[in-house]
C-alpha cells in the first residue's frame, strides 16, 4: 500500500527535537520528502550540532513511518547553524555565524576548563568551533589545548588560526613567551583583543568560544559592547561569594543588549574517590537558585573532580581524554542546550540591509 504524504507527515509531526519542543515538520527540518509506493526517503536538516541525537531521531522518524504503512525509510541528516542577532548597531564577523562568551564575575571557578570543553563538545557534535582566549593577563587555552606554537602569517597583516583536537584557537599566549607578564593598561590589552579577533582568519565557523577575562571592568566591558554576540554563558561555583559576581556579570551583559543563555555550577560537588561519598565543599545549589531568582536557564552542574583539572593541564580536556565518560556527557549535555537555545534566537538580517552613503550635493 503506498504512504499518503499528508498522512506520513501528520505521523513525523509527532517526532519533537527534545531540546527545542519543536516538531520536526513545522519547523521545517524534513526536506527532500520523497514517497515511492511504501519506501520513504527524507533529510533531516538540524539548525544545531547534535550528532548523539541523530539515532534516537532516526528511530522516532522510521517509528512514526511505519505507523502510516512504510516499510523502508531512508534517512539523511544535514547540519545548517545559521547566523543569529547580535547587539544592535555591531556588525557580524566575516567566517563567523555565532560567537558565544563564556563568562564568571569572578576568577578561580572553572571558567576557562568550561569554555573549552563546551568547545570540544560542540565539535564532537559536528560544528566548525574556534576558541579566543580573551584573558590577556592569564591565558589558559594554549596549555589546555596542548600546543604552544606560533600562529603563522601568509600576508604579514592577517594570522592563521591555531588548530588542534579540531578547534581553531588564538591566545595571546601563542604570541608571546610562557613566562613574559603582560604589564599592559586597559585600552593596550583591548585593541590587542580586537586585533586577535578580526585580524585572524577563522575558517567557516558555526561557533566562536570567547573565554572571557574574569571580572566586569573595562576590558569586559569593551568586548561586550564591540564583540557581535550571539549570546553568554555564566559559569559560577555554588559558593556565595561566587555568586556574588556572577550576578554582577548578568547585569553587565544584560545592560549592553546580549542575551543570557543560561548558568553552568562548575565545582558543584565532590564525590571521594576512595569511598564515594558526596560532599558539597562550596555549598549545594547555589547557582541554580540564583538562576531561578534572576530567571535564566539552569544548564546544569559539573563536579569537582581531579580527573577534570589533570586532563586539562595535560592538554587534553575531558571531552577528548575521556569522551564516553560521565563527565564528558555532563559538558556534551550543556553544549547541546547552549547550541539549541542559539537555534532558537532569531535570525540575523543586517547583511541583507544595504549600505548607506552620505555624499556632498554637487
Amino acid at each position: 500500500m503506498a504512504v499518503q504524504e499528508q498522512a506520513l507527515l501528520a505521523a513525523l509531526a509527532s517526532v519533537k527535537d527534545i531540546y527545542t519542543g519543536e516538531d520536526i515538520v513545522v519547523s521545517k527540518r524534513v526536506q527532500g520528502l520523497q514517497i515511492d509506493g511504501d519506501h520513504v526517503t527524507l533529510k533531516v536538516v538540524m539548525p544545531y550540532p547534535a550528532k548523539s541525537l541523530e539515532a534516537g531521531l532516526r528511530a522516532a522518524i522510521e517509528a512514526a513511518a511505519k505507523q502510516v504503512g512504510a516499510t523502508n525509510v531512508d534517512i539523511s541528516f544535514e547540519l545548517k547553524v545559521i547566523a543569529h542577532a547580535v547587539q544592535q548597531g555591531v556588525q557580524l564577523l566575516p567566517q563567523v555565524r555565532n560567537i558565544i562568551a563564556v563568562a564568571s564575575g569572578k576568577g578561580g571557578v572553572g571558567k576557562s576548563t568550561t569554555a573549552v570543553n563546551l568547545a570540544l563538545a560542540l565539535v564532537q557534535e559536528g560544528a566548525r568551533v574556534g576558541i579566543l582566549d580573551a584573558d590577556i593577563y592569564g591565558p589558559s587555552q594554549p596549555m589546555m589545548l596542548g600546543v604552544q606554537q606560533r600562529p603563522e602569517s601568509d600576508d604579514g597583516k592577517t594570522m592563521q588560526p591555531v588548530e588542534n583536537h579540531g578547534i581553531q584557537a588564538m591566545s595571546i599566549g601563542f604570541l608571546v613567551k610562557q613566562d613574559e607578564a603582560m604589564v599592559w593598561r586597559g585600552p593596550m590589552a583591548v585593541q590587542a583583543l580586537e586585533q586577535m579577533l578580526r585580524q585572524t582568519n577563522w575558517h567557516d565557523l558555526d561557533y566562536l568560544i570567547i573565554d572571557m577575562p574574569p571580572g566586569t571592568g573595562d576590558i569586559q566591558l569593551t568586548l561586550s559592547q564591540r564583540v557581535p554576540l550571539t549570546g553568554a554563558v555564566i559559569v559560577s561555583t555554588p559558593q556565595d561569594i561566587a555568586l556574588l559576581d556572577a550576578r554582577k556579570g548578568i547585569r553587565m551583559f544584560e545592560k549592553v543588549g546580549v542575551p543570557i543563555l543560561g548558568m553552568v555550577e562548575n565545582m558543584a560537588a565532590h564525590i571521594c574517590s576512595q569511598c564515594g561519598h558526596t560532599e558539597h565543599i562550596f555549598g549545594e545549589d547555589g547557582g541554580k537558585r540564583l538562576a531561578t531568582e534572576i530567571g535564566i536557564d539552569y544548564l546544569g552542574a559539573l563536579p569537582l573532580d581531579m580527573q577534570i583539572r589533570l586532563q586539562a593541564d595535560g592538554g587534553a580536556p575531558t571531552v577528548v581524554a575521556d569522551p564516553d565518560g560521565k563527565v564528558a556527557r555532563l559538558y556534551r549535555g550543556i553544549a547541546l542546550q547552549v547550541a539549541a537555545k542559539v537555534a532558537k534566537r532569531s535570525k540575523d538580517y543586517s547583511h541583507k540591509f544595504p549600505s548607506i552613503t552620505i555624499s556632498k550635493a554637487t
